[in-house]
């Protein structure tokens, strides 16, 4: 047993914070995906200034989870590249300012661990804080971590979360290497794209969890990481993954494919799906919320919906139709620059 998942938000480029729709699919602009952000009536308008963008998001995401429950035994949070653009503010101001009368803003917020400290400072809470910092499989270090921590104190309830957000740095060294694409992509046609590269998204998603299976949404089951380039091993450790945990008898009712339009990463998602029946339906989500080091936890956010709140799986995340009555186990795979591989297990709560 990992963990089971007791709530969950989300602040995406999507309309997944508050009244949610994920019928409707909002488009990107210039190849990139912003979240859409609420107007956070958790905080005042001094304190928004202050705070950078994905503190803004992964503070807004949590502090709804954590209003009418006890501080959580731990926060518990995975990101690459939060931090980035005020860190790179401060840098800047360093040569424009010729190291005289720095503001100590962006210093402060140019960490990773600034939101788990932000969420902790707002929530007066003591307890365990980390911040993993995996590239992309830092959501995946975290989820580890929270199981970990659960084994040990069934008893306990972590808040976990991935963030990250479009830094410009980023973005440009990423466009650089080939990570996101040149040519004008819509997200709509994200799929029908030939070429190598996706395009850039953002996003904040938290859940409460704990060993208590008592209002749950959702079970995770089982997850694992994976560090290969070589397609035939990946396809053979998601297999043994597969079989080693799905009880007798069971199967994978649908697989939420990480594919982000990105040539290079295609073989990876078809070698997944070529172990699943034909019968399974293959739902994709990078079209929603954009390629992110973090992205796998918005997929985690929309297994949970669809298994404990009955949302239904949009048409245009179809990529193969299939059976939906009585669906029990979730799959989710995601690569990250094609070394990084992770599977997760997502399983209704009986």
């Amino acid at each position: 047993m990992m963990f089971y998942i007791h709530k969950a938000a989300c602040i995406s480029p999507q309309q997944t914070f508050g009244d949610i729709d994920i019928e409707q699919l909002h488009l990107s602009v210039d190849n990139k995906l912003y979240a859409i952000e609420p107007k956070y009536p958790h905080f005042n308008g001094n304190a928004l200034r202050r705070m950078s963008k994905s503190t803004r998001m992964g503070s807004g995401a949590a502090l709804p989870l954590l209003a009418d429950e006890a501080k959580p035994d731990g926060i518990i949070i995975g990101t690459q590249v939060s931090g980035m653009e005020e860190n790179g503010k401060f840098l800047n101001q360093i040569i424009e300012y010729n190291e005289d009368m720095l503001t100590p803003g962006s210093f402060v917020q140019g960490t990773p661990n600034t939101i788990s400290s932000q969420i902790a400072l707002i929530n007066n809470n003591k307890n365990y804080n980390l911040t993993h910092v995996h590239r992309g499989l830092a959501f995946e270090n975290a989820v580890i971590d929270a199981a970990m921590l659960i084994n040990e104190n069934p008893g306990h309830t972590y808040l976990l979360g991935g963030v990250d957000e479009i830094s410009a740095n980023n973005y440009t060294l990423d466009t650089l290497g080939g990570w996101f694409k040149k040519e004008a992509c819509q997200n709509d046609e994200l799929y029908n794209s030939t070429t190598n590269g996706s395009l850039s998204g953002e996003g904040a998603t938290m859940f409460t969890v704990s060993g208590s299976k008592t209002g749950a949404l959702a079970k995770l089951t089982a997850i694992t990481t994976i560090h290969s380039t070589d397609t035939v091993i990946v396809r053979e450790r998601i297999k043994s993954f597969i079989s080693q945990n799905l009880p007798n008898g069971e199967k994978i009712d649908l697989l939420l494919s990480g594919e982000n339009g990105d040539a290079r990463t295609l073989p990876f998602y078809l070698a997944c799906e070529t172990l699943l029946d034909n019968q399974v339906p293959v739902a994709r989500f990078k079209h929603m919320c954009g390629e992110y080091p973090t992205a796998s936890s918005f997929a985690l956010w929309l297994a949970s919906n669809f298994l404990g709140n009955g949302l239904n799986v949009p048409q245009h995340m179809l990529k193969k139709q299939g059976d939906f009555n009585g669906v029990k186990n979730i799959l989710i795979y995601n690569t990250h620059k094609m070394g990084q591989h992770s599977c997760v297990l997502v399983s209704l709560v009986e």
